[in-house]
C-alpha cells in the first residue's frame, strides 16, 4: 500500500508540472521598405501604431542586415540561414528571378520550416515566393504545409500598352496602375487559383490567412512566414486605407501592412499564444529610389535598393514575445541569416549540419541573458562579388555602386573606403586615411571570407 501511495503521489506532482509549450514563430517580411518607413524608425508622416507599440514591448533592432540589396537572394538568405551565394540564389547577369526562370531554391538547401518539422510544427508561407515558380521549388517542396500567394514580384508578367508605371509615379505621389497592367498569379500550394491577383486586396487576405492558419493550428507549434509584395511597385491599397495617409499611396500602403500587424498580434493575445510567439517584422530590401514617393526612404541611410551603402541593406526591424523578449533598443549587429538558427535554439531543434551556415543564435540577446551578439562581421555581397565588410562599427567598401536604376556607376576602388558607421551611419565620410590598420583588417578578412565560398550552380541563369 505504501508503494503504491508513493506511485500515486509521483504520477500527481508529473501532472501537475507544467509542460513548457515549443515556442511558435512569425516573420512578417516586407518588400522594399525602407529604414525610414515606420514612425518608430522616424518617419514622420506615416502612423504605424502598431508597429510602434510591438516595437515598445519588444526589441527595435537599429543595425540589422540582409543577405543581399534586392529580392530574390535576400529571401534565400533569410529561409536557409546562408549567403545566397552559397546556394546559386546570386547572379551578376540576373539579380532576380523572373517569370521565364526554369531555376529556384535547390532541393539540397534546409529551410526554417523543414528544421522546424522535425519537431512536428505545423508550417504556412503566405505572400512573395521568389525564389523558384516551377512546382518542385514552390514552398510546399520546401517544408511548407501549405502555400496562398504571388510566386515572384508584383510587377512581373506586365502587358504592354499600359502607362509607364514610373512615369506616371514621378507625376503624381497617389497614382495606382490598373489591375489588369500585371498578369502576376495567386497561387495556393501549387494551383494557380487568381490571374492577375487583386492587388487592391492582397495585403489584407495575406493577413486573413495568417490569422486563419494561426487559429486552426493553435493547440500546436506553427511557423508562419508572411511575406507581403509591399511597398513594391506598383503600389495598391483597399478601399479603407487608400487616401487616408498624407504621405500619398506609399502611405497608405504602410498603413495597411501596420493594420494587420495589430490583427495577427491581437489573434495571438486573444489565443493566449502571445507569451509563446515570437513575431519578427523586417524586410527584404532598401527603397526603391528612382520611384521617388513611390519608392520609400532610407532615412539618413545613403542609397537604397540594389546596392551594398546602409540604405540598400540595413532593415528596420523588431522583435516581439512578451515575457521573453526583454523590452529595449538593440544597438548590436543582427541579420536575417540568423533567424535560423535563433529558431531552431529555442525550439530544440539540433540544426547543425555539414553546410556552412552564415547565421548566429541570437536567443541570449533576445532574452536578456548576454550583452553582445555572437554576430560581429558581416558581408555586402552584389553580382556574386564582395563589395564590403563590416566588423564591429568599422566598414570598408572595394567596391561601390549606387542603387537599383539610379546613382554613381560601378567603382572598384585600389585604395577601400573605410568608414565608422557608429559615428557616421550616412557614409559620408570616408577616414580610410587615418585608419590603414582598420583598411588592412578588413581587407584580409574579406579575402578570408572569399575562399569560404565553393563554386555551385548558379540558379538565376537558368
Amino acid at each position: 500500500m505504501r508503494q503504491l501511495s508513493l506511485l500515486c503521489l509521483l504520477l500527481c506532482s508529473m501532472m501537475s508540472t507544467p509542460v513548457e509549450a515549443s515556442p511558435n514563430f512569425v516573420v512578417i517580411f516586407c518588400d522594399d521598405l525602407g529604414y525610414g518607413d515606420l514612425a518608430c524608425f522616424g518617419h514622420p508622416t506615416i502612423r504605424t501604431p502598431h508597429l510602434d507599440q510591438m516595437a515598445a514591448e519588444g526589441q527595435k533592432w537599429t543595425n540589422f542586415y540582409v543577405g543581399a540589396s534586392v529580392c530574390t537572394p535576400s529571401r534565400a538568405a533569410l529561409l536557409t540561414g546562408r549567403l545566397p551565394i552559397r546556394n546559386g540564389m546570386m547572379s551578376a547577369k540576373r539579380r532576380v528571378l523572373f517569370p521565364n526562370s526554369n531555376g529556384g531554391l535547390p532541393a539540397s538547401e534546409t529551410t526554417i520550416a523543414e528544421h522546424l518539422k522535425t519537431k512536428g510544427y505545423a508550417t504556412a508561407a503566405i505572400g512573395k515566393w521568389h525564389l523558384g515558380h516551377k512546382e518542385q521549388y514552390l514552398p510546399t517542396n520546401h517544408g511548407f504545409d501549405s502555400y496562398w500567394g504571388i510566386p515572384y514580384s508584383n510587377d512581373m508578367d506586365a502587358v504592354k500598352g499600359f502607362p509607364n508605371y514610373r512615369q506616371k509615379s514621378q507625376e503624381d505621389p497617389n497614382y495606382y496602375a490598373p489591375i489588369e497592367q500585371y498578369q502576376v498569379p495567386i497561387i495556393h500550394n501549387t494551383e494557380v487559383v487568381e490571374q492577375p491577383a487583386n492587388q487592391h486586396t492582397i495585403t489584407q487576405r495575406y493577413t486573413d490567412h495568417a490569422v486563419d492558419f494561426i487559429k486552426e493550428n493553435k493547440d500546436k507549434p506553427f511557423f508562419v512566414y508572411l511575406a507581403h509584395n509591399l511597398p513594391h511597385i506598383p503600389l495598391y491599397a483597399s478601399e479603407k486605407f487608400l487616401g487616408k495617409s498624407s504621405r500619398g499611396i506609399f502611405g497608405d500602403v504602410i498603413e495597411e501592412i501596420d493594420h494587420g500587424v495589430g490583427q495577427i498580434l491581437d489573434t495571438l493575445r486573444e489565443l493566449n499564444l502571445d507569451e509563446n510567439t515570437l513575431v519578427v517584422f523586417t524586410s527584404d530590401n532598401g527603397p526603391w529610389l528612382p520611384f521617388e514617393t513611390h519608392g520609400g526612404s532610407a532615412g539618413l541611410l545613403r542609397e537604397g535598393k540594389g546596392s551594398t551603402f546602409e540604405g540598400g541593406m540595413r532593415e528596420p526591424t523588431i522583435f516581439w514575445m512578451p515575457g521573453t523578449v526583454q523590452p529595449g533598443v538593440q544597438l548590436e549587429l543582427g541579420a536575417t541569416m540568423d533567424l535560423l538558427p535563433t529558431f531552431c535554439s529555442m525550439a530544440g531543434v539540433d540544426y547543425q549540419s555539414e553546410v556552412t551556415l552564415d547565421g548566429y543564435d541570437l536567443s541570449g540577446l533576445l532574452r536578456g541573458e548576454s550583452k553582445t551578439s555572437p554576430r560581429d562581421r558581416v558581408f555586402y555581397w552584389r553580382e556574386e562579388q564582395v563589395y564590403a565588410v563590416r566588423q564591429g562599427p568599422w566598414k570598408a567598401h572595394f567596391i561601390t555602386a549606387g542603387c537599383y536604376g539610379i546613382g554613381p556607376k560601378k567603382e572598384v576602388h585600389e585604395k577601400p573606403e573605410l568608414y565608422n558607421l557608429s559615428q557616421d551611419p550616412s557614409e559620408k565620410y570616408n577616414i580610410a586615411a587615418r585608419h590603414p590598420e582598420i583598411v588592412q583588417q578588413l581587407t584580409e578578412l574579406a579575402e578570408q571570407h572569399r575562399q569560404s565560398i565553393e563554386p555551385v550552380e548558379n540558379q538565376l541563369e537558368k
